[in-house]
């Protein structure tokens, strides 16, 4: 950390000042010649929202991130920190980190006139140098920009008239920071308008006082865009005088998906040693995500958050861990069984339509799960034909018919060697397992006989039944298949 020093000191140090977008800037430029990563973490966004990015902090725009909710909008914001110098000068003691160049409130000025060269510097760590605040409808001028202290006023026997009875918001607080403003439509008009002459021309009023203040902000708003008919909308003029607006929106791919969840998911480390999640288990979790986004139950307009793969994961682990717990064992697996302790995680991030809540939640979540299934299944095994001819065999033939004799019944509190020693013994699973899936590793073929008994019972050719701790699987009841 840095020690105090005088403004003689730091001019002589060869201190230049900059204003807060010529210091993003220049940290820019400097990152994107070294070939470093400007924004770490942001999967997805590397040929979408990243240039646009670029492009507004290289035109010195203030920011709007307009997206549904899960899209990183306030994980962009927070990364912006990056680009900051890592310590800024202020004069000591300034409520609104005034430069000593450049002092802008009349604490400084007084200061910097009476002790000149001698005025005495502090440092600020650019973590430091980070405001944010969720627009609610109960945020009014003074929490922004400040109000009147008539007990400020009386302690110092000061009229009213004089800037020194101020009580700064948290924007002037903010001067050479980054200041985010979460859900702007949330925020009432009237306080909108507040803000016009700060982005603007930099004046600032209170309760009749105008002071000419040229805050040096950088604003960076985030709004989503369901919002703007729900509760609230961004009036156009303050829309006018913000730069840039960028829309995000959730990851493409299964594969960026994964990497989003891996690297926010709140995972132990000793957890992570003892229980395995097979590839296939991963996909799975971030098809379900991609199956709601296209649900005819649920709402499109308020999106399904990345948020929710996360707290699946996390549920998925704990339904894991609490396995090695009641079974005292030291490693497992997570089994497609688990996927049921994800409804919580699903049900609660889901905004459902009039035909989503006349089915109910969790039986939705449960139809999430099954479509995700038969979309995994049919990426690596062949389809389950609707209807069989008599006389012609099918890749499942042999399995229905071993359910025709027997049934199976895979308990979530099984160790893994009785859950194992159960798939084990339906022996056409492993027939398909070796001829489809010979190519992945063993974790993901033990996942891929649950699949294949989950698919086979979502198309109605065998039969699931769930208790509170296990499914039995057995014939759908419709008589054994022909065979060749």
């Amino acid at each position: 950390m840095k020690t105090d020093i005088t403004f003689k000191e730091l001019k002589d140090s060869g201190y230049q000042h900059k204003t807060i977008n010529q210091e993003i800037q220049a940290n820019l430029i400097a990152k994107i010649k070294a070939k470093e990563p400007v924004f770490e973490g942001l999967w997805g966004y590397e040929d979408t929202v990243v240039p646009q990015l670029k492009k507004a902090i290289l035109a010195g725009h203030h920011i709007n991130l307009l997206g549904l909710r899960g899209q990183a909008k306030t994980k962009i914001a927070r990364s912006m920190v990056s680009l900051l110098d890592e310590y800024m000068p202020i004069v000591k003691g300034s409520e609104i980190n005034d430069s000593p160049f450049i002092p802008i409130s009349k604490y400084a000025r007084d200061l910097i006139e009476e002790h000149a060269d001698e005025t005495m510097i502090s440092w600020v760590h650019r973590s430091n140098r980070f405001f944010e605040k969720l627009a609610t409808p109960d945020v009014n001028v003074a929490d922004l920009i400040g109000d009147i202290d008539p007990i400020k006023a009386a302690t110092l026997k000061l009229p009213y008239s004089d800037e020194r009875v101020l009580h700064y918001g948290m924007i002037p607080r903010a001067n050479r920071c980054i200041f985010v403003l979460n859900e702007l439509p949330d925020l009432q008009a009237r306080i909108q308008v507040s803000l016009f002459n700060i982005l603007q021309e930099g004046d600032i009023q209170i309760r009749g006082f105008q002071l000419r203040m040229p805050l040096d902000i950088q604003f960076v708003f985030t709004a989503n865009p369901e919002d703007y008919t729900n509760r609230g909308s961004i009036v156009t003029p303050l829309k006018d005088r913000i730069g840039s607006q960028i829309f995000t929106h959730y990851p493409k791919t299964i594969a960026l998906a994964r990497q989003i969840t891996e690297q926010e998911a709140m995972i132990s480390s000793e957890d992570q040693s003892q229980i395995q999640v097979p590839s296939l288990a991963k996909d799975l979790l971030e098809e379900v995500a991609f199956a709601a986004r296209d649900s005819e139950y649920v709402d499109a307009k308020s999106g399904v958050s990345a948020r929710l793969t996360i707290s699946a994961m996390e549920n998925l682990i704990a339904a894991a861990k609490l396995r090695l717990i009641e079974s005292d064992a030291t490693k497992t697996s997570v089994r497609l069984v688990d996927f049921m302790s994800i409804i919580p995680s699903i049900t609660g991030k889901i905004e459902l339509v009039y035909e989503g809540e006349q089915e109910g939640a969790d039986h939705v979540a449960k139809l999430l799960i099954d479509k995700a299934v038969m979309t995994q299944f049919e990426m690596i095994f062949p389809r389950v034909p609707k209807l069989e001819k008599e006389g012609i065999k099918t890749p499942y033939t042999d399995l229905i018919n071993w359910f025709n004799k027997k049934s199976v019944q895979l308990n979530y509190a099984d160790s893994d060697e009785e859950f194992h020693t159960k798939l084990n013994s339906i022996t056409p699973l492993h027939d398909i397992v070796a001829e489809y899936a010979e190519q992945l590793d063993d974790d993901d073929q033990d996942f891929c006989k649950e699949l294949i008994l989950w698919a086979l019972t979502i198309s109605k050719k065998l039969d699931k039944s769930e208790s509170e701790n296990a499914f039995t699987f057995d014939s759908a009841g419709i008589g054994k298949y022909y065979s060749n």
